[in-house]
């Protein structure tokens, strides 16, 4: 990319970075022209979309080979590195290939189930016996073991019928008699009672729906809105969506189905036509892809052959469910699904942007391009882009669609109209993009190699991540305006968009959630940069307008007198904070036990002049304090907390780091307001540390500490409190803390407040909590 765009002459660059919407059209064709006459930029379109240069192609003898090395770590035993190997064949095999008179991918499937056999997998081990069957249903080894899968799940009705069928397809004498003396046992073991009935895996359900109708509305210097026409009361699921075009981020290619962003099983069902994507289930694969498993005809008579109880039975597995095969939109990954390798290369945004091509593609006979665009509803901000990403754009929209032309051939054309409106689209992603997150539970277990001690000791502490795992695009989601101190909380149900209320809101008021950093994560300044440059807005919101402790303390510094609470500013941070100065609430307004009073009451109330703030000054007692100073001692204290994180990373703490911690941390909070973050951050750390290494009442102490400084950077309800809490309520299970039991209570009610009825299953620590202390 950096080629082509070095190559453009200045002249074209600067048309294009000054340009407007208005000015599309001509500065697309321009670069196109320039593009259509420049020799690399064909060769790179070549190597992103001719599938005879990929890498992500379908390759038989890879298979194969992958196939050989899982058979000798099976029969050496090693499961683990079997199962990789026989995954990674299953990527690389076309599903047409043969191995002999067997199917490949059929004899992959059923390798990889008696792996998960061995492994104790057989909920999983069922799926592949399946997946085996549906593309050769006369494989008696599938059906062997599929009945030994369903035998393991105690399902011995299945698991009888499965080992008939085996019995009717097997050639061999000696195999019929091992399957009848299976069955025996089967027989046997269930004590010829009544067989159990078919084991039935359910999907959770939302089951919750919005009980309120949203209205859209215009608001003031914001456009567009959604607010309620009634009051909605605390924790109410005011809004559900489905992504209208979603694409999996990079780096969870390999832990997370491309469809629907759970967690992969250990029965990973890769895509069909190429080796990229992997999904949990063959029902995921369909739906991105829009191709199933092809049963071969000639394997039919199979169903004709069996006795007449058998074959409906025969018939439900091998051709499935319909509402398994029902294709609910257009596959989204149907038109990067030829073998090609420009959806893997490109930016995550552009490869959104072709999805949402796609669905123009298919439709593009009764809809022009500017006419879809327009349908879309989204706003966008290319005139306040950045120079360098407006060229950025005109690049990859040029790029996308050559690269979607290799998929559509005649398709379409390129031309100034449709390229603009590319150009268009992608701006419009980068303003109204979500990014789904998951939560993840990360468990850390003490050492018993340190220090010097010994002994069986099994401590475990646990806390909770977001983990970033895909962006989308949800058409009504967008609508929803931006709060530094939202009134709705966004979660994700998979791949569904869920908004929840946090707090009461009136009727008529807009519902507002975080697009980034908020009120008690980062400071004033630090979010209105952000949201410039992220979205080219300027923030007016209640927590960018009006004084708050959290931004005042935030990154404060302590005063030279011990005694005072006041705070010390930098000259940055005073001159964001003086433009709220008329915005300071009233005393009615603050409860009388708020902490602002105590800090910022002289410097900001109506009474008093602004330039009473001063950069260096206490603004309280109004002492100065020499900056230059305290910032060089907590740079240089904050040195050993770094050294103290990468110890915790790599499990390599030593007494020594914990010491020098220590001491960091006491000239942090002689140096730093006693809720500056960083401190914060400290205490954390040094709770994670003395968890690692067993001494959990002094990480009881340390994460008490902190949780107590973010309860007021935030709102003592606020859901980082909960993710605190988790590491809390762990330390206190471990150390039989008799008061675990109303830190689990608050966490959950938090969570409740956030998630509602959901909590459980974005949450899922708190079922494990749940357990726990019952058995406290």
């Amino acid at each position: 990319m950096e080629t082509l765009k070095a190559a453009i002459p200045e002249n074209l660059k600067r048309m294009i970075r000054e340009s407007s919407t208005d000015d599309l059209r001509s500065t697309c064709s321009s670069l196109h022209g320039f593009f259509q006459h420049f020799e690399p930029f064909h060769r790179m379109i070549s190597d992103l979309a001719d599938p005879e240069k990929a890498l992500c192609g379908k390759n038989t003898d890879a298979a194969l080979e992958s196939k050989q090395l899982g058979n000798q770590c099976f029969s050496n035993g090693d499961y683990s590195k079997a199962l990789d190997c026989y995954t990674q064949a299953l990527r690389m095999a076309p599903l047409e290939a043969c191995d002999g008179d067997k199917n490949v991918v059929a004899t992959l499937y059923i390798n990889r189930a008696a792996v998960l056999h061995k492994m104790n997998l057989s909920i999983e081990c069922l799926r592949d016996c399946i997946r085996a069957l549906r593309i050769c249903p006369s494989y008696a080894k599938a059906w062997y073991r599929r009945g030994k899968a369903n035998a393991s799940l105690e399902n011995y009705k299945d698991a009888i019928c499965d080992l008939n069928v085996a019995k009717s397809v097997e050639s061999s004498s000696g195999g019929k008699k091992q399957i009848e003396s299976e069955i025996q046992k089967i027989l046997d073991q269930c004590g010829r009672i009544s067989p159990v009935g078919r084991h039935q895996n359910t999907l959770n359900t939302m089951g919750e729906i919005p009980q309120v109708r949203l209205q859209c509305v215009t608001i003031p210097d914001k456009g567009r809105g959604m607010t309620s026409p009634c009051d909605i009361s605390e924790a109410s699921l005011v809004h559900i969506e489905e992504p209208y075009a979603m694409i999996i981020l990079k780096q969870c290619r390999e832990t997370h189905c491309h469809y629907c962003l759970n967690d992969l099983p250990a029965d990973i069902v890769p895509c069909s036509s190429c080796s990229i994507p992997l999904y949990c289930s063959q029902q995921c694969q369909i739906w991105a892809g829009g191709q199933m498993f092809r049963v071969y005809p000639e394997d039919h008579h199979i169903v004709e052959g069996l006795p007449n109880d058998l074959r409906g039975y025969v018939s439900e597995i091998i051709l499935g469910n319909d509402s398994e095969q029902e294709i609910k939109d257009i596959p989204e990954h149907k038109h990067e699904c030829q073998g090609v390798q420009w959806s893997a290369v490109l930016p995550s945004e552009i490869v959104l942007a072709g999805r949402i091509l796609a669905k123009f593609l298919q439709r593009s006979a009764s809809i022009d391009i500017a006419n879809f665009v327009e349908s879309l509803e989204l706003s966008h901000s290319y005139t306040q882009m950045p120079s360098e990403s407006k060229l950025e754009l005109h690049i990859y929209a040029i790029v996308l669609l050559y690269c979607l032309k290799h998929s559509y051939g005649a398709a379409f054309s390129v031309d100034g109209v449709l390229m603009s409106q590319v150009v268009i689209i992608i701006s419009q992603i980068r303003v109204n993009c979500m990014t789904i997150a998951q939560m993840k539970s990360i468990d850390a277990h003490w050492r018993p190699d340190k220090f010097g001690e010994s002994g069986p000791r099994t401590y475990l502490t646990s806390s909770m991540e977001q983990v970033r795992v895909g962006k989308a695009i949800y058409k009504a989601g967008s609508l929803f305006n931006h709060s530094c101190q939202p009134n709705v909380h966004a979660y994700f149900l998979s791949r569904t968009l869920c908004i929840r209320t946090t707090k009461v809101v009136a009727a008529g008021c807009e519902l507002e959630l975080s697009y980034g950093p908020q009120v008690g994560l980062w400071d004033c300044k630090d979010r209105l940069n952000f949201l410039k440059d992220e979205y080219a807005f300027q923030c007016g919101c209640s927590g960018c307008s009006e004084v708050n402790l959290s931004d005042i303390v935030l990154n404060g510094f302590h005063c030279i007198n011990p005694n005072c609470p006041g705070v010390v500013l930098e000259s940055r941070v005073v001159d964001c904070e003086k433009k709220k100065i008329k915005h300071f609430p009233n005393a009615d307004q603050v409860s009388k036990n708020d902490e602002i009073y105590d800090v910022c009451f002289i410097a900001f109330n109506q009474n008093n002049e602004s330039n009473h703030v001063r950069p260096g000054c206490c603004l309280k007692c109004g002492s100065y304090c020499n900056l230059e100073s305290s910032r060089t001692t907590v740079n240089k204290a904050w040195k050993c907390i770094e050294r103290l994180q990468d110890a915790i990373v790599s499990k390599e703490l030593s007494k020594t780091t914990i010491s020098d911690a220590l001491k960091s941390l006491h000239l942090l909070r002689s140096k730093l307001h006693a809720y500056n973050r960083r401190i914060a951050e400290a205490e954390d750390n040094l709770a994670q540390a003395f968890s690692l290494v067993g001494e959990l009442q002094l990480a009881k102490d340390h994460c008490k500490a902190s949780i107590q400084i973010l309860e007021k950077l935030y709102d003592p309800d606020d859901i980082v409190i909960a993710y605190e809490l988790v590491k809390l309520c762990s330390i206190q299970l471990s150390l039989g803390d008799s008061r675990v039991a109303d830190s689990i209570n608050r966490m959950s009610d938090i969570c409740s407040r956030y998630y509602g009825p959901h909590a459980n299953l974005v949450f899922p620590h708190l079922l494990d909590l749940g357990r726990e202390i019952k058995n406290f």
